[in-house]
C-alpha cells in the first residue's frame, strides 16, 4: 500500500511539475509582450475644451470625447460608493483580482451552460483599468490572463485611489460622454457634487452597457438596472433603506445637456474663437487638449448688439414686403405632426413656427408648432392663436412682385401656410419673416482692443457665415476719416479749405468723374464741413493733393487693408475690408492714436492650468510687491506703438462729433455723452455703414445683401445704420457714467468762421471753436486747395452760389 501510495504520489508530482512547466511556459509567452503599465503615470486623456465669456459664464464646449478630468479628491463619496456597489464591492480589499467573485462567476456560467445566456464576467475595477488603458476588448483567454497579470502589477505600483481615479475618468457612458464629470453634465446638466442618489446610481449602471440602458430607447431596462444598483448600495451600507426606497421611486429624470453654445446670442463669437484656436494650435488641441479659454465677450453687451442689429434688419426687410410662407402643409389630418417636422431657428427663441388654420379679413387663426422632449419626440400639444390684421399689415405688399398689394390677410395667406410668429403683449401674435438682408456688428474697448460683442448676421442657425469677420465689403465714406487723419498729420488743419467742384481723373485712357451723393458741388469748404457733409469731390481733391501713397500708408498703418492700391478711387472707400478691421481702426482714433490689436481671447490655459496665451501685453511695475515700503505706486507701462499723433486723433474725433451733431448722422444719434462717428454708403446703395465711438466704447456695423445688390434709393448709412448704432449704444452704455474725450496737452482752441475757416472776430455769427496744434491756426488769407486762384472770401462767396449753398446746409456728399 505504501509503495502504491508512493507510486501515485510520484506520478502526481511529475504531472504537477509538468503542468507547472506548461503554465510557466504559457505565462512566459503571454507576459513577453505585455504593455508597460507605467504609462499610466503620464495618463493624459482627451479632455473637453471649455470656452467662457468675460464674466466666467460658459459659452461653448468642444470635444471628440466629452470628458472633464476630476482628481479623486473632487469626486464625492456617494459617487464612489455607487460605482463600487455596481462594479467591484471588494475593490479596497482584493489585490487586483477578486478570487471570490471569480469563483462565483465560474459557478454561474457553468449553471447557465446551454441556456444561451451571455457569460457572466468577474472583472474588478483594476482589471477594467488594465483592459481600457493597456489591452484590447477581445474576448479571449490570453487577454483575460494578461489582464489579471497587469492588475496585480498595477495594484503594486499605484494606490487604490489612483486606480479608481483612472477608472472614473476614462470609462464610456454613452451619448459621447467619457468620465464621470462629463457624464453628469451630459445626462443631468449637473456637476458630480449635485447628483442625487438615483442619478448617481443610473450613471453607475451605464458602464456595463450604455446602449442597453439608453434613457429614452430602453427606459424600463435603465430604471431596472438603476434600482439594482440602489439595492446594492443599501446592501453594502452606503445608503439607508428609506433613502434607497425613495430613490427607486423617482423617475429616471435624464435631461440631456444642450450642445454647442450655452450662452445666449454668442454663437458667432464662439465660432470665431474656435477658428482662431484651430489656426493657432491645431484641431487636436481644441478637441482633445482640455483648454480653458477666457474670451472678452460681455454677455450684456452681446445681447444688446444682437437685439439692435436684428431690429434694424427686420425693420428694413418688412418695409419691402412679404416673401411668402416658409412652406405649405396639409392640415386635413394631424397638422401638429407635420408642423413639427419643419425646422425652426433655434437661436431666435422669441419666434415660433405656426400654420395658418383659417383666414379672414380681420386676421388669421394659427396653430403653433408642438414642442419636443429631450429625446426629440414630439409632445402632443395643439396650441392655437391668432394674428390680427394690425400685426401683419406690412405683409400686404409682396416682396416677390408676383401680386398686387393685398388689402387684407385673406390676400396674403392660404390655409396650410407655415410662417413665423412672435407673441405680443396683448396675447395675440405678430407675423415675422427671416430677412433677406444681412449685416455684421462689432463692439470693442478702444483702450485694450478687447472685442466685447460680435454679431455676424440675423441668425447663426440661418447662416453660419460671420459677416463681422469674413465678409469683405466696401466701407464707402466710413473710410474718409483716415484720409482726413493723414492730412491733419501732414500740415493740414480742420480749417483748411478745399474746392468742392467737379473733377476728372484720366488714367490709362479711362476717365473717372466722381460725384457727390445727390449730385452737385458746394464750392470752397473746410475740411470739417467736408467730413461732416461727406463730400466725395473734396475727399478726392484732398487725396490727390497729398498723394495716394501717403493715404495708402495710413490705411495700412491702421490695419484697414494689408496692402492698399494707391489709386484715387480708394480714397472713397472702394477697397474691401471687414467690420472688425474698421472698428479696430476707429479704436486707434478713440484712444489717442495707440496701436490696437483686436482680440476675442483674453487668456488660454492648458489642462493643467498653465497660461499659454495672454492678450494683455502691457507690463505692470511693482505690482507684485509683498509689502508696501513707501515705494511708488504700481504703474502700467503701455508699450504699444503710437501710430497717430494724439492731437491729430483728437482733431479728427472733434470733426466726427460734428458728423453726429450737424452732419450726415444728425438727429440719428441721441446719446447722453460725447459721440463721434461716420456714415458710409457705397455705390448704388449696396452697403450702408456706421462706425462710431464714445470715449470708452467703439462700435461699427454695415447692412447689405450677401450677394451685393442695391438696398434702394435713400438707403444710406445715416438712415439705416446710424439708428442701429444709436439703439445698441444706448443699451450698452446704460448705467455707465458719461466721460469726455481727452484733450491732449498743448492743444489750442480758436474760434473760426465755419464758412471760410478763418479766425472769427468776437460776436461774429456762424463760428465754431476749432482745435489746432501748437504752431498752427486759421489761415490769414482765404486760400483754396484745388482752386485755380486765391481771392478774398467775400469775392468767392459772391461769385459762387454753390459755396453759399454749402455753408447754409446745402447738398451733401456720399452719406
Amino acid at each position: 500500500m505504501i509503495r502504491l501510495i508512493g507510486y501515485f504520489f510520484g506520478i502526481g508530482a511529475v504531472f504537477f511539475l509538468g503542468l507547472a512547466a506548461v503554465v510557466a511556459l504559457y505565462l512566459g509567452s503571454v507576459t513577453k509582450d505585455l504593455p508597460d503599465y507605467e504609462v499610466l503615470n503620464s495618463y493624459a486623456p482627451p479632455v473637453t475644451t471649455r470656452m467662457h465669456a468675460g464674466n466666467g459664464a460658459l459659452m461653448a464646449e468642444y470635444a471628440r470625447e466629452r470628458r472633464l478630468y476630476l482628481p479623486i479628491q473632487a469626486i464625492p463619496d456617494r459617487v464612489k460608493a455607487a460605482f463600487l456597489s455596481a462594479e467591484d464591492k471588494n475593490f479596497y480589499q482584493h489585490p487586483g483580482v477578486d478570487v471570490t467573485g471569480l469563483f462565483r462567476a465560474i459557478v454561474v456560467n457553468v449553471q447557465n451552460m446551454g441556456s444561451g445566456r451571455r457569460p457572466v464576467g468577474a472583472s474588478t475595477i483594476t482589471q477594467q483599468v488594465a483592459k481600457n488603458f493597456l489591452l484590447s476588448s477581445d474576448q479571449t483567454i490570453d487577454r483575460k490572463v494578461k489582464e489579471a497579470i497587469l492588475s496585480f502589477r498595477i495594484e503594486q505600483a499605484y494606490s487604490k485611489d489612483r486606480i479608481l481615479e483612472l477608472y472614473l475618468n476614462e470609462i464610456f457612458f454613452g451619448l459621447n460622454s467619457y468620465g464621470i464629470a462629463g457624464a453628469a453634465l451630459t445626462y443631468f446638466d449637473k456637476s458630480v457634487t449635485e447628483l442625487t442618489i438615483a442619478e448617481t446610481a443610473y450613471l453607475a449602471a451605464l458602464p456595463k452597457g450604455p446602449s442597453n440602458y439608453h434613457p429614452f430607447r430602453r427606459t424600463e431596462a435603465a430604471i431596472e438596472r438603476r434600482n439594482w444598483v440602489i439595492d446594492r448600495m443599501v446592501e453594502n451600507g452606503y445608503v439607508t433603506q428609506s433613502d434607497g426606497a425613495e430613490a427607486k421611486a423617482q423617475p429616471l429624470g435624464v435631461t440631456p445637456r444642450h450642445r454647442g453654445s450655452y450662452l445666449f446670442a454668442s454663437e458667432y463669437f464662439s465660432e470665431e474663437v474656435r477658428r482662431q484656436i484651430i489656426e493657432r494650435y491645431g484641431d487636436n488641441a481644441l478637441y482633445e487638449g482640455g483648454l480653458s479659454v477666457r474670451t472678452s465677450l460681455d454677455p450684456r453687451i452681446q445681447v444688446a448688439a444682437r437685439k439692435a442689429l436684428q431690429h434694424g434688419l427686420l425693420t428694413y426687410d418688412e418695409r419691402r414686403g412679404f416673401h411668402g410662407p416658409i412652406k405649405t402643409i396639409e392640415i386635413g389630418g394631424d397638422w401638429g405632426i407635420e408642423l413639427a417636422k419643419v425646422d425652426a431657428f433655434a437661436d431666435v427663441p422669441e419666434w415660433k413656427l405656426a400654420v395658418v388654420l383659417a383666414v379672414d379679413d380681420g386676421g388669421a387663426d394659427i396653430g403653433l408648432q408642438p414642442s419636443k422632449d429631450a429625446s426629440g419626440k414630439v409632445v402632443e400639444e395643439r396650441v392655437a392663436g391668432r394674428i390680427e390684421a394690425d400685426n401683419m399689415k406690412w405683409a400686404y405688399r409682396s416682396a416677390k412682385g408676383d401680386r398686387k398689394t393685398a388689402k387684407s390677410p385673406a390676400g396674403v395667406f392660404t390655409v396650410g401656410d407655415v410662417v413665423y410668429v412672435e407673441p405680443t403683449e396683448g396675447g395675440s401674435y405678430r407675423l415675422r419673416q427671416p430677412p433677406k438682408v444681412q449685416g455684421g456688428l462689432v463692439a470693442m474697448d478702444p483702450h485694450t482692443g478687447r472685442v466685447l460683442a460680435m454679431v455676424g448676421g440675423f441668425s447663426y442657425a440661418q447662416s453660419e457665415f460671420n459677416r463681422a469677420t469674413q465678409a469683405m465689403r466696401q466701407p464707402g465714406s466710413s473710410f474718409k476719416p483716415f484720409v482726413y487723419a493723414a492730412a491733419l498729420d501732414n500740415g493740414y488743419t480742420p480749417a483748411s479749405v478745399i474746392m468742392d467742384a467737379p473733377i476728372e481723373i484720366v488714367a490709362g485712357g479711362q476717365v473717372w468723374r466722381p460725384q457727390n451723393y445727390g449730385g452737385g458741388a458746394a464750392g470752397p469748404s473746410t475740411l470739417r464741413l467736408g467730413i461732416e457733409r461727406s463730400r466725395n469731390l473734396m475727399t478726392v481733391r484732398l487725396a490727390n493733393d497729398m498723394g495716394m501713397n501717403l493715404v495708402a500708408e495710413y490705411a495700412e498703418r491702421f490695419g484697414i487693408y494689408d496692402k492698399m492700391y494707391p489709386v484715387l478711387s480708394m480714397s472713397l472707400g472702394s477697397g474691401e475690408t471687414t467690420v472688425l478691421r474698421m472698428v479696430s481702426a476707429y479704436s486707434v482714433l478713440a484712444n489717442g492714436g495707440k496701436q490696437i490689436k483686436p482680440s476675442l481671447i483674453d487668456r488660454i490655459q492648458d489642462r493643467y492650468g498653465k497660461t499659454i496665451f495672454r492678450h494683455e501685453e502691457r507690463t505692470c511695475e511693482n505690482c507684485n510687491a509683498n509689502d508696501w515700503e513707501k515705494q511708488d505706486e504700481p504703474t502700467l507701462v503701455d508699450n504699444r506703438e503710437q501710430v497717430l499723433d494724439p492731437m491729430t486723433a483728437y482733431q479728427i474725433t472733434s470733426m466726427m462729433e460734428g458728423v453726429v451733431t450737424r452732419g450726415t448722422a444728425a438727429g440719428k444719434i441721441k446719446l447722453d455723452r460725447p459721440t463721434a462717428g461716420k456714415t458710409g454708403t457705397t455705390n448704388d446703395e449696396k452697403d450702408a455703414w456706421f462706425v462710431g465711438y464714445t470715449p470708452d466704447l467703439v462700435a461699427g456695423l454695415y447692412i447689405g445683401f450677401d450677394n451685393p445688390a442695391p438696398l434702394g434709393r435713400g438707403a444710406t448709412g445715416g438712415s439705416l445704420s446710424a439708428p442701429i448704432f444709436n439703439e445698441f449704444m444706448t443699451a450698452a452704455l446704460e448705467g455707465t457714467r458719461p466721460t469726455k474725450f481727452i484733450v491732449p496737452e498743448g492743444m489750442q482752441f480758436i474760434a473760426v468762421n465755419r464758412k471760410t475757416g478763418m479766425q472769427a472776430s468776437e460776436g461774429q455769427p456762424d463760428t465754431i471753436m476749432e482745435a489746432f496744434k501748437p504752431g498752427t491756426g486759421p489761415a490769414d488769407v482765404f486760400s483754396v486747395i484745388g482752386g485755380e486762384e486765391f481771392a478774398s472770401p467775400e469775392e468767392i462767396l459772391k461769385n459762387s452760389p454753390q459755396a453759399n449753398q454749402a455753408v447754409t446746409g446745402g447738398s451733401g456728399g456720399l452719406f
